[in-house]
């Protein structure tokens, strides 16, 4: 039978001395350090996925329109 604080449970719990970092650190810096991981996109692939983006958003823009259009139609159609 195992006790409740058993050796393994206290490796979980207590952080080796490699894994630790410094509390407090500035909002800026922290961000700055973020932002040096982030893999930014090349200038085609940028171009072609804004293209696409702009495209599906106005398809759908039209596909609403059309369909909202067909509805109110229908309805001075029945409700004349």
């Amino acid at each position: 039978m195992t006790s409740p604080t058993s050796k393994d449970d206290q490796e979980q719990i207590i952080p080796k001395e490699k894994d630790k970092q410094p509390l407090k650190k500035g909002f800026l810096p922290s961000t700055i350090d973020e932002l040096k991981l982030v893999v930014w996109p090349s200038r085609q692939q940028l171009f072609s996925e804004s293209v696409a983006v702009i495209l599906m958003v106005s398809l759908s823009a039209v596909s609403i329109a059309v369909v909202s259009r067909f509805y109110g139609w229908a309805s001075t159609q029945i409700f004349r």
